[in-house]
């Protein structure tokens, strides 16, 4: 029985794609008891849990394990002979995809009652769509009532002379080495490159860093490029900014090859990393149909609502073209879905999304960055690590951390850098979320030593600032010398 002649499935809403966003979307629907189908082509639990942040962190562990080993006497601990087993560091990486792999589970879903189809969906129409199972079962043809679109994104390969004659790595497939490289090249400088480059690094692998821009993380702190930068280069990472690849040229085996750059120099390597951005997984679902306007990136254009130009398709995650992180997907996967299933008209709130670089030293970023903090009538406090006591008893004392504090002292944005950031910021998250002021930040009693000292003394300075130059100064003095007399 073909779909044509086989009676549509009726759904209330249909999520096409399993990833965080697409997860998320179809539990949250099938609690509220909407009928819902969740079509997933590959695998259950997408980029973060296969290609991205499972994987990505678990490497970053056994680099930094690696770094701290080797830097051990500055300390006083003395280790010889440090030895990385590169098979047994990409065992611990699949092993720990494979110890959270069952919580994003296809059985995982359906016990909250939404139904789990493994197949390629396309839009035959507004309101409807076929699947065909991966397994070769007969198309489904599905109708529903509204969906929610959840491909992701892939990497992308930029088309350069010579690169389709060299195995190109990308983050997709990274995690399939089996040996180590001697010499890898690495293209972009963004989160991606940055974090991959120093982990291989740090393991022992010959890295060379190539970014176009003027220096690395280039959507981050400048002053937290640099202390990035300088990290980079002590774990012997050869970074080339403001520099281009004109082609690339095969050398032996299928992997290695030579970078001719922009500035005249040529990098062997051994294998090419690629991390130069994503675009959108749209190819074969056939959004036309559906009436689904994609933006001037390719990515399904979505107002604030998540809703697209189809008033019964709405988008989550990647595709949606939103800052493309695991916890947005989630985020917006629970919005997108309360939005379709109960007719909600809940807005996406872009002014306090963290973001978190796991280099060392970490970047941790949330809000009105401190470089447009006057454009906004705002001000910027900064801790120094150097006078932060966690960071100098373990002698690492690179980072910082930076709010930005408008004019009633409200926290609008910050910034830290250095060990365990992300642990940090969520704190400041909350601040920019709920309008929290530096004096409720300086008024709660923080645990000491930490990293997220920097913090609170921030908001300390700032507070003490408003209470020796502000209107409320004069009334300070005043009570200080009414106690003085009333003490005599």
């Amino acid at each position: 029985m073909t779909a044509a002649s086989a009676a549509p499935l009726d759904v209330d809403l249909l999520v096409i794609g399993g990833g965080t966003a697409g997860l998320v979307a179809a539990k949250t629907a099938a609690r509220f008891g909407v009928s819902t189908l969740l079509v997933e082509a590959h695998r259950m639990g997408g980029d973060c849990l296969y290609t991205g942040c499972v994987p990505s962190k678990s490497l970053i562990a056994a680099a930094d394990v690696a770094a701290r080993a080797r830097d051990g006497a500055r300390l006083g601990v003395h280790v010889d002979g440090v030895r990385v087993d590169f098979g047994a560091v990409m065992q611990h990486v699949h092993a720990a995809i494979h110890e959270i792999e069952p919580a994003d589970s296809a059985e995982v879903v359906e016990a909250t009652g939404a139904r789990v189809i493994m197949g390629r969906a396309r839009f035959t129409g507004p309101r409807s769509a076929e699947v065909a199972p991966v397994d070769g079962a007969a198309p489904l043809a599905v109708r529903f009532r509204q969906a929610i679109i959840a491909t992701g994104s892939a990497p992308e390969v930029p088309d350069l002379p010579g690169i389709d004659d060299v195995a190109v790595l990308t983050s997709d497939d990274v995690w399939d080495l089996t040996e180590q490289p001697e010499r890898l090249a690495v293209l972009g400088a963004g989160a991606i490159g940055s974090e991959l480059s120093q982990a291989f690094a740090r393991l022992g692998t010959r890295v060379s860093l190539v970014q176009r821009n003027t220096r690395v993380l280039p959507k981050e702190d400048p002053d937290a490029s640099t202390l990035v930068a300088a990290a980079m280069v002590r774990d012997g990472i050869d970074v080339r900014v403001s520099t281009t690849v004109e082609r690339v040229e095969r050398s032996g085996d299928a992997g290695a090859g030579i970078l001719h750059l922009s500035d005249g120099s040529a990098v062997p390597f051994d294998r090419l990393l690629v991390a130069l951005g994503r675009s959108p997984r749209l190819e074969g679902l056939d959004v036309e149909a559906a009436g689904v306007a994609l933006d001037e990136r390719g990515y399904v254009q979505v107002d604030t609502s998540l809703r697209t130009s189809n008033r019964r398709i709405w988008s989550a995650g990647d595709v949606s073209g939103l800052p493309q992180f695991t916890h947005i997907a989630g985020v917006n996967g629970s919005l997108a879905a309360t939005n379709a299933a109960l007719g909600l008209r809940r807005r996406v709130d872009a002014a306090a999304v963290p973001r978190v670089t796991f280099t060392h030293p970490e970047v941790a970023a949330v809000g009105l960055a401190p470089a447009d903090a006057e454009a906004e009538n705002c001000h910027v406090v900064e801790v120094q690590h150097a006078h932060t006591d966690r960071a100098i008893a373990e002698g690492d004392v690179a980072g910082f951390a930076r709010i930005v504090v408008d004019r009633k002292g409200r926290v609008r944005g910050a910034v830290i850098v250095g060990p365990r950031a992300g642990e940090s910021i969520g704190e400041a998250a909350l601040a920019v979320r709920q309008g929290i002021r530096t004096s409720d930040i300086a008024s709660t009693t923080h645990p000491y030593p930490t990293y997220s000292d920097a913090l609170w003394n921030a908001a300390i300075a700032d507070v003490r600032v408003r209470l020796e130059s502000g209107s409320i100064a004069p009334v300070i003095r005043l009570l200080a010398r009414w106690r003085r007399v009333t003490t005599r």
